[in-house]
C-alpha cells in the first residue's frame, strides 16, 4: 500500500481529507474533516497531529464522550464476534489479546464490567504502547486495575490521551513514518534503567544513588555510547561525571568555542527512567548523526552525564554541575551515608582522584552557553496537547521548616473557643499558601510535612512542626510570596495565641532562560510545525548551577500518565523524544549557521 503524504493530503478537500485519515479515530470521521477545514496546509506530521486533538479538544463534552464510547472494550464482545475495526483488531493482536488465557480474559472482562459500571465509559488504552511495539498482557491488566481508582474526570481525560496516542500510531502506519532516533533514544534508556541498587534491582524498581555499583555500570554505559557515536573525547570526571567531547571542524580555528548540554543519570529511589537521562541520549542521537554524515561544526560540543542532581545518597545536590563550576563543597566529604560510608570513601572506592576535582572547573569564557533537554515532570504539555514545550525561567524557590506552639488540653473538656490548636493553625496556613500561589498563576507553595509530636487522638495539640516549600520564576515574585505568607503566619499565631518560630532550610535564585537561547528553542519547535508553548520549570535542573556562569535555555518533552515523574509511571513516547532530538538538531544547524553566535 502506498504511502499517504502531506503534500496528498493537503490537496484533498475536507470530506477527502477525512476519507484520506479514515479509520485514525474509532468511528469518528468528523475530527480529520473539521482538521482539515481549520488547519490545512499541514506543516507536517506533528502539525496534523495537535491539529486533531485540537478538535477533540474544542468539540463538546458529549462529542468526546461519544468519541470514547466508540471505541471496544479490551478483549471484549467485539473482539471475540470479530467485529473489531481492522486497526483495532491489529493492535489487540499486537498486544496478544486475541491469545489470552482463560485467567487472563476472564480477569479482563471482570475489569471491563467494573469499569463501565463506576466510568459509564469503555477502557480506552493505547496498547501498543509509548515505542509503538505493544504493551505485554500483564501490563495491560496491570494499567486497567490502576486506572480504576482514577477519580471519573482525570480518567476521562485519561481516556482521551489514549486515544490521541492511538491516532498518533495509526498516522504513522498511513504515512509510512517511523520515529528513528526516538526508538534510539528510547532504546538506550530501557538498557540504562537495567541498572539499580541492591535492594531496589530485586523489587523491578529503579534507583541509582551517587557512586553505588549501578551508578558507576550506568556511567560506563554511557561512556560507550558516547564512543560509539563518534565522540572524539569520552572520559570519567573527578566527580563522576560522564564527559564526551565532540570537536569543533578545523577550519573554525583553535579559538572555536564549546556548546554544553547534559543533565543527569542519577535517580530518586524507585524513580522513573527518563528524569536527567533524557537530556543525555537526546544530544547523543545527534551527534551520532554528526558523526555519520561525517560533519563538524563551527564549535565543538561536550555533552555531560552528570554524576548527581538528586542528593539521594548524600546531601550535596547538584554535586556533578556544581563542580564544573567551582562549586564543590570540601565539608560533603564528610557526609556519611545511610551506611556511614563518607564520600570521601565512597569517591575512592569509585577509583576518582579527589584532589583533581578543582581541575574540572570550566572556564566560561571558552563557552558559548548550555542548553537542556529534559522530561516536563508535570501535566502542562499534556493536556495542552503539545509534544515539547520551551522552558522561560527555571523557579526559584525557598524552603523553610517551621513549628506553631500552643496549648496541649482535654479535646473534650476544652471550648471551641478557649482552644490554642497548632495544628489547626498550621491547617489556615497551609490553605492561605495554596491561595496565595494560586493568584500569581505559576507560584507554587508546598507544605509537604505536617507533624504533631506526641499526638494523641483526645488531645488539643499544643505544637505542630511543618515544612514550607516557596517557588516562582522570578526572585521578586518569590520573595513576595515568601513576605506575604511570613505575614499571614503571624497573623494567624496572633489570632489563635500562639508561638511560632520559622527557619530558612534552603534558598535558590531563579534562573531565567538567557532570551537568546530561549528563541533558539522556539525556533526549532516552530520548525516542527508546533505551536510555541513557554512554561516556567517549577523544579530544579542543572541548568540552575550552569546558569552561574554561563548563558542557558531548556526543552520540556511530554510525559504521558499526566506528566507524572519521580514516579515508575514516568514515561514519554519514542515519537515525542523523536521531535526532541530533531530540535536539537535544528537549534545546532541554526547556531552553525550564524557566524555571530558561534563565536
Amino acid at each position: 500500500m502506498t504511502a499517504l503524504t502531506l503534500d496528498r493530503l493537503n490537496a484533498a478537500t475536507p470530506a477527502e481529507a477525512a476519507a484520506l485519515l479514515d479509520g485514525l479515530y474509532e468511528h469518528s470521521p468528523w475530527i480529520a474533516e473539521r482538521a482539515a477545514a481549520a488547519s490545512a496546509p499541514f506543516r507536517s506530521l506533528a502539525h496534523l497531529k495537535h491539529a486533531l486533538a485540537r478538535v477533540v479538544a474544542e468539540a463538546p463534552a458529549e462529542a468526546q464522550l461519544g468519541l470514547i464510547r466508540a471505541h471496544p472494550e479490551l478483549a471484549g464482545k467485539a473482539m471475540v464476534a470479530r467485529t473489531l475495526t481492522s486497526e483495532s483488531t491489529h493492535e489487540q493482536r499486537t498486544a496478544g489479546l486475541t491469545a489470552c488465557t482463560p485467567e487472563e480474559f476472564a480477569r479482563i472482562q471482570e475489569l471491563n464490567a467494573a469499569y463501565n459500571a463506576r466510568f459509564g465509559f469503555p477502557f480506552v488504552l493505547a496498547v501498543r504502547g509509548p515505542r509503538g511495539t505493544g504493551l505485554g498482557k500483564a501490563q495491560i491488566i496491570e494499567t486497567f486495575a490502576r486506572r480504576l481508582r482514577n477519580h471519573p474526570d482525570y480518567e476521562r481525560a485519561e481516556a482521551l490521551r489514549n486515544i490521541h496516542r492511538i491516532a498518533e500510531i495509526r498516522l504513522a502506519d498511513k504515512f509510512g513514518a517511523v520515529p528513528t532516533d526516538g526508538n534510539a533514544v528510547w532504546d538506550w534508556q530501557e538498557e540504562l534503567a537495567r541498572h539499580s541498587d541492591p535492594g531496589f534491582a530485586e523489587l523491578g524498581q529503579l534507583t541509582v544513588t551517587y557512586l553505588t555499583d549501578a551508578h558507576r555500570a550506568c556511567a560506563d554505559h554511557i561512556a560507550g555510547w558516547m564512543r560509539e557515536a563518534g565522540f572524539d573525547h569520552v572520559g570519567i570526571d573527578a566527580v563522576g561525571n560522564v564527559v564526551g567531547r565532540y570537536e569543533a571542524d578545523p577550519a573554525a580555528g583553535p579559538g572555536a568555542k564549546t556548546l554544553m548540554t547534559g543533565s543527569h543519570y542519577d535517580t530518586v529511589r524507585n524513580g522513573g527512567k527518563y528524569d536527567g537521562r533524557l537530556g543525555i541520549v537526546v544530544p547523543l542521537a545527534c551527534v551520532r548523526a554528526l558523526h555519520r554524515q561525517g560533519r563538524r561544526l563551527p564549535f565543538a560540543i561536550e555533552l555531560v552525564g552528570f554524576a548527581e542532581e538528586e542528593g539521594q545518597r548524600y546531601k550535596a545536590t547538584f554535586l556533578g554541575s556544581g563542580a564544573l563550576i567551582g562549586d564543590f563543597r570540601p565539608e560533603w566529604l564528610d557526609q556519611q551515608d545511610a551506611d556511614g560510608v563518607t564520600m570521601r570513601a565512597a569517591m575512592r572506592h569509585a577509583g576518582l582522584d579527589i584532589d583533581a576535582i578543582p581541575a574540572i572547573r570550566r572556564d566560561p569564557s571558552r563557552y558559548l552557553g548550555f542548553v537542556e533537554v529534559h522530561i516536563e515532570q508535570g501535566p502542562v504539555l499534556s493536556e495542552l496537547d503539545l509534544p515539547l514545550g520551551v522552558v522561560s525561567s527555571i523557579n526559584g524557590g525557598v524552603r523553610f521548616v517551621g513549628e506553631f506552639v500552643g496549648m496541649a488540653s482535654h479535646a473534650g473538656t476544652t471550648p471551641m473557643d478557649r482552644r490554642r490548636d497548632a495544628a489547626t493553625a498550621t491547617a489556615e496556613l497551609a490553605l492561605y499558601v495554596e491561595r496565595r500561589a494560586a493568584q500569581d498563576g505559576d507560584s507554587v507553595g508546598t507544605m509537604g510535612m505536617l507533624q504533631v509530636p506526641s499526638g494523641s487522638i483526645n488531645v488539643v495539640p499544643g505544637n505542630c512542626l511543618f515544612s514550607l516549600d516557596l517557588r516562582a520564576p522570578t526572585d521578586p515574585q518569590r520573595d513576595a510570596l515568601v513576605a506575604d505568607v511570613q505575614a499571614e503566619l503571624a497573623a494567624i499565631a496572633g489570632r489563635r495565641g500562639l508561638h511560632w518560630r520559622l527557619e530558612e532550610a534552603m534558598r535558590a535564585a531563579a534562573a531565567p532562560s538567557a532570551p537568546a537561547w530561549q528563541r533558539r528553542w522556539e525556533d526549532a519547535v516552530e520548525s516542527l510545525g508546533l505551536p510555541v508553548h513557554r512554561m516556567p520549570s517549577g523544579a530544579g535542573h542543572d541548568a540552575m548551577k550552569l546558569h552561574e556562569v554561563m548563558p542557558q535555555a531548556m526543552l520540556f518533552v511530554r510525559g504521558e500518565n499526566a506528566g507524572i515523574s519521580h514516579n515508575p509511571l514516568e514515561s514519554t513516547t519514542s515519537d515525542d523524544m523523536d521531535l526532541a532530538v530533531r530540535a536539537f538538531a535544528h537549534l545546532l544547524d541554526r547556531l552553525a549557521a550564524d557566524p555571530a553566535s558561534a563565536g
